[in-house]
């Protein structure tokens, strides 16, 4: 586990809002009727003229610029002729490099108007990982943030997901440690000043199992019940954690 200097977490300050403003450029694009694979190209081009690089292209063979999930799709959906539909909610994931440092940040929205069990998930998701973030200081235990994350989805009847989680970054879009979504609060290494973390809720409307689609890449909840992901990358500081992934 690497702790960053001020230098390095302004570097990964730069990357994390470039990743922000792709994600927002590719969220304004989603809308009924275009596909998945309209989305990548968008965000293929984007990241080509900021000068940026992707960071999941041939990331241990992926296919694609972004990761596209929808509806019962937890995480690490391909982009595809799917074309998205009213009532659908889409979780859009995008990573790029940029002067060698990684941003990753992710988030669930809506297509036109969705049922209000899709639109209480996705509330409950992000406030998820808002309360994550609260626990995100020096001198806490990476417990509190992963039991964070457990506790608000339980309190609003779902689960989060078991075997999937958030993780540390930097030069590497993957950097130790895992931050898992569920777990006891007071338990786990210590934070220190200078740990960047990437905070990953994924929460699923019935159980927290999950399968996997033939492609080897698309989670999908083992009941068919809907899953919402949001994701923000933090620098927790003596002065405070800041939010890397907020434009």
């Amino acid at each position: 586990m690497e702790l960053k200097s001020d230098k390095e977490i302004e570097s990964l300050r730069i990357s994390g809002r470039l990743a922000a403003e792709l994600l927002n450029a590719v969220c304004a694009k989603a809308e009924a009727g275009i596909t998945t694979k309209e989305l990548d190209i968008v965000a293929a081009q984007w990241i080509k003229e900021h000068d940026a690089r992707p960071a999941f292209l041939n990331y241990k063979g992926y296919p694609a610029h972004i990761c596209v999930s929808i509806n019962e799709e937890v995480v690490h959906g391909i982009p595809s002729p799917r074309k998205l539909k009213v009532g659908d909610i889409v979780g859009i994931d995008v990573g790029l490099f940029y002067n060698g440092w990684c941003g990753d940040t992710a988030r669930t929205i809506s297509i036109g108007k969705i049922s209000q069990t899709a639109e209480k998930l996705l509330r409950a998701s992000e406030s998820s990982l808002n309360k994550s973030i609260e626990k995100a200081i020096v001198n806490n235990r990476l417990g509190d943030v992963s039991n964070a994350m457990q506790r608000v989805a339980e309190e609003n009847g779902y689960h989060v997901v078991e075997n999937y989680g958030g993780h540390g970054i930097g030069r590497a879009m993957h950097e130790d440690p895992h931050v898992p979504c569920l777990g006891r609060a007071g338990t786990g290494m210590r934070l220190n000043s200078g740990l960047v973390l990437a905070l990953e809720v994924m929460v699923n409307v019935g159980c927290r199992e999950v399968s996997h689609k033939p492609d080897g890449w698309t989670v999908l909840t083992a009941d068919g019940s809907l899953s919402a992901h949001f994701e923000h990358m933090v620098a927790i500081r003596s002065t405070g954690t800041e939010v890397l992934t907020i434009i």
